[in-house]
């Protein structure tokens, strides 16, 4: 259990951080444009570096490659689940028109519903923290190097 609270609770900052940054991009009609989406992957990886850094820094001597993955998927997972759950509900009670203003910018050539767009979203953010937390265990691993 001690072990869940540091991801937990980084998760939940991630997550604060990520919805912000979408209704800061709503406040000037920017959040339909999906090109600014790109600046979640960063704000979720740098999440992640700061979990495991912190994972890190509480192991001491104790920690491992597989401890800190497992920090960094744990608060990505869960930053990703609280802001698609934010994103349904914002498309569905606070943005109804939301599917079709995105769907103006960028044409899929069939109809997307509600579903497949929270979906999409969910996907994005677990592949995010998958790719994010491989790539910063690279940097706090312990090298095997000898020299």
């Amino acid at each position: 259990m001690k072990n869940l609270i540091l991801p937990v609770r980084f998760g939940l900052i991630t997550s604060a951080v990520l919805i912000a940054y979408f209704l800061v991009l709503a406040l000037f009609n920017k959040h339909t444009n999906p090109a600014f989406s790109f600046l979640n992957a960063v704000i979720t990886a740098f999440g992640i570096f700061e979990t495991i850094r912190y994972y890190k820094l509480e192991q001491g001597t104790n920690f491992t490659y597989s401890g800190g993955f497992i920090a960094g998927l744990i608060t990505g997972i869960i930053a990703t689940v609280i802001f698609t759950l934010f994103f349904l509900l914002y498309i569905t009670e606070v943005n109804a028109d939301f599917v079709s203003e995105v769907l103006t910018l960028v044409d899929f050539g069939s109809p997307v519903s509600v579903g497949v767009m929270t979906f999409v979203v969910g996907i994005m953010g677990v592949a995010t923290t998958v790719i994010s937390a491989f790539t910063v265990m690279q940097y706090f691993k312990k090298s095997w190097n000898i020299s």
